[in-house]
């Protein structure tokens, strides 16, 4: 029981800061009236959010050698607490840059010791608990633009402060919870971290190999996914809504796709989730009518979101309890910023002209030759599984 209401603080705590991502984006034409800037100065505010997720990653994971995990965890909460009321009083822009960037950090710190602590926790069931606490984290995504709109009947600071206090009260269960909870011993063997990162090089490539390009692709899509509807004919509302799908296919997603890391071998799974994504991709770029764009909308979401609770548990099931910590932070840190980077890249082939269906038509077949290339490799027995 103790165990279980670990658990659920740490899937409260992961729902706030994944809002914290996340909070900015409906937020930035409050920021431009506000603070009188254009938009590329309100678009950093966002991205550094996410530098901030990725900045501290490599750190952590040193850290994680020195720091039982529970403790680094409540550490990201106090983090995130004093960081959401920083932001909250900012008058300026630096001020309010400052403060997302610092929010972003919490996060990253998070999830490089939440989930290892996790894996460790529930040693026989490390998919399914990747896939509730992914679900949780979800869950933010979907209700983060109403949060702001509701937050902006009295005042866009609102927001940021009913973060500060849910992450305070959140850490402090957390750590209430810990201490009443006999924490797991595999971690005490990962001591040595660059020794350990080098160590696993092998199944870090390999997990990069199978998910990099697709986050990467994921990126460019989502953050482009509005106008992309847009381009097909639909009108603003409903293209947002269509971003509203894509992200509430999530939640169920997660914990589907956790459970079912649980059931099927690791390297296949993967494969199987990568090559749907292209597939759907792929048949996105062909179909016009409202219909088959919901249904197709939906399937992307689910089957893109359920990736990453599979992508998690290979990681953190596969690798021995003297490197998880130290080989897990140096896959997520290398993850975030092949993600960070995909919308940019997308933008660019936008920016020259090419068309979406044409970008993302692409961007499919890529991903399809990659499974092809490592779905051989992998019958060949030459991926670590």
């Amino acid at each position: 029981m103790s165990r279980a209401r670990l658990f659920g603080s740490l899937c409260g705590l992961v729902f706030l800061l994944n809002l914290a991502r996340i909070v900015f984006a409906p937020l930035l034409d409050v920021f431009i009236a506000e603070f009188a800037i254009g938009e590329a100065t309100a678009g950093l505010i966002a991205t550094l959010v996410w530098v901030g997720s990725a900045s501290l990653r490599l750190p952590t994971g040193w850290v994680l050698t020195k720091v039982p995990r529970h403790r680094v965890v409540v550490a990201s909460g106090i983090v995130l607490a004093a960081s959401s009321a920083f932001a909250a009083t900012a008058t300026t822009v630096p001020h309010l840059m400052a403060g997302a960037f610092l929010m972003g950090v919490a996060s990253g710190i998070y999830f490089v010791s939440a989930n290892p602590l996790l894996s460790e926790l529930y040693p026989s069931r490390v998919g399914r608990v990747m896939g509730i606490h992914g679900a949780a984290s979800q869950l933010a995504a979907v209700i983060a633009a109403p949060f702001v709109a509701l937050s902006l009947l009295i005042d866009w600071r609102l927001a940021l402060w009913v973060i500060a206090a849910g992450a305070a009260l959140g850490t402090a269960y957390t750590w209430l919870a810990a201490k009443g909870t006999e924490m797991p011993t595999a971690g005490r063997a990962d001591r040595k971290f660059v020794a350990g990162a080098l160590s696993e090089w092998r199944i870090i490539v390999t997990a990069l190999a199978l998910v990099g390009a697709a986050v990467f692709v994921w990126q460019g899509v989502f953050n482009f996914y509005e106008l992309y509807m847009q381009s097909k004919g639909l009108s603003d509302r409903t293209a947002g809504t269509m971003l509203t799908l894509v992200f509430a296919a999530g939640v169920p997603a997660f914990y589907v796709g956790g459970d079912l890391a649980d059931r099927f071998p690791h390297v296949p799974y993967l494969l199987g989730i990568v090559g749907t994504f292209a597939a759907c991709l792929a048949a996105l770029t062909l179909v016009e009518g409202l219909f088959a764009l919901v249904v197709l909308t939906a399937l992307l979401g689910f089957v893109v979101h359920a990736l990453f609770p599979a992508a998690d548990t290979y990681l953190l099931d596969t690798l021995p309890d003297s490197t998880r910590g130290s080989a897990y932070a140096v896959f997520s840190s290398v993850w975030m910023l092949t993600q960070s980077v995909g919308s940019w890249v997308v933008g660019l082939f936008l920016e020259r002209g090419y068309a979406y269906d044409s970008v993302f038509a692409t961007a499919a077949l890529c991903l399809g030759a990659t499974i092809v290339v490592l779905a051989v490799l992998e019958r060949a027995g030459r991926l670590p599984s």
